[in-house]
């Protein structure tokens, strides 16, 4: 604005200009004035002017490899007094940036023009029973022909990785195919309170992800951006699978052997791998374990109605019975067991 004004004041001039910028005579006087004068100039641009010369020189003296932390250590060093945050804004500014090891990857990456749901995980990562909270999140691996991205979807209860898929591009359809294998495996109840969380990357936050996940009947929910610990659990599950797959097993070569070793690794880790936070079993185990609960507790209702049935007649044990014999049933097929008894007649 003040660059346009100097190029036309000599043929409209300042005050005329200035009724039509949104800028006012004054403001741009006291601008050309600090520009003739830099004694005029705030104390901080004073400042950013003396240091931007001198951070640049530590820059070129090392190799053009240090950071902000560097940098901001070595001028420290040479008598300069400070702050970190300073010394990163100056060098975004001069556009400076320190070397990263390996391929800096962006797995999450926020679309702010999309609203997002609200958070109702707020870090508490326990689940009272199976199918009452997923985690999502997704890495990446790198291989020989790119890189490849890995998606994880798992049940908080027994932190069972209930879906799961490898894609060369990490688009929307890529954890939409995990999520359709966590459906298909699972099958919840429609409405019967699973919340699904992630973070705010914009595959999760997508408009054909949040219309699956209504459909199915899941409540969604979306962390806070750049705060990994608003997704602790799914970062956890991809710390492991790093850890005991990837960078021991590495280099890979193709994207097919990532995605190989990451079917063994799942069906390990679900029926095998011991978990300390569940009690050292695998989460198959532990999963297995509460639907036994439950049916010891239904069972246990078996016995109620034995003196309705011997001072009633019957009917009000009858009808207790074939209402917990429905819920057995309903059980064992969630669960994908074959049916043990017919209930087609209690006398």
């Amino acid at each position: 604005m003040i660059g346009f004004i100097d190029d036309h004041r000599d043929t409209y001039g300042v005050e005329p200009i200035c009724k039509i910028l949104p800028i006012a005579p004054s403001t741009y006087r006291a601008q050309a004035a600090r520009r003739r004068d830099p004694a005029r100039l705030p104390a901080r641009t004073r400042r950013d002017a003396a240091l931007m010369p001198e951070i640049e020189r530590v820059f070129e003296e090392n190799f053009r490899v240090y950071g902000v932390r560097k940098v901001w250590r070595q001028l420290k060093r040479e008598g300069h007094d400070l702050a970190r945050c300073t010394v990163a804004r100056l060098m975004r500014s001069m556009g400076l940036q320190g070397v990263i090891r390996g391929k800096p990857v962006r797995t999450t990456i926020s679309d702010k023009a999309t609203p997002c749901p609200l958070d109702h995980v707020n870090r508490q990562f326990k689940a009272p029973r199976p199918n009452a909270l997923w985690v999502s999140d997704f890495t990446y691996v790198a291989t020989w022909s790119g890189f490849a991205y890995v998606a994880f979807i798992i049940d908080a209860y027994a932190r069972r990785i209930v879906g799961w898929r490898v894609s060369r591009t990490a688009h929307t359809g890529f954890v939409l195919d995990a999520l359709e294998q966590a459906l298909h495996e699972r099958r919840p109840l429609y409405r019967g309170g699973l919340v699904h969380h992630s973070d705010r990357g914009s595959q999760y936050v997508s408009i054909h992800y949040t219309e699956r996940l209504a459909q199915a009947g899941i409540e969604p929910s979306v962390g806070s951006v750049g705060d990994s610990y608003d997704n602790a659990l799914a970062e956890s599950i991809n710390g492991l699978s790093k850890a005991e797959v990837i960078h021991r097993n590495g280099p890979w070569r193709s994207l097919e052997a990532v995605e190989f070793a990451t079917l063994e690794w799942v069906d390990w880790f679900n029926h095998r791998r011991l978990l300390e936070p569940i009690g050292n079993i695998p989460p198959a185990e532990a999963e297995a374990l509460y639907y036994a609960a439950q049916e010891n507790r239904l069972l246990a209702a078996l016995l109620i109605p034995i003196s309705l049935r011997q001072t009633r007649g019957g009917s009000e044990a009858c009808a207790l019975l074939i209402i917990v014999a429905e819920q057995l049933q309903i059980a064992r097929m969630k669960r994908g067991k074959p049916q043990t008894a017919h209930w087609t007649h209690i006398s």
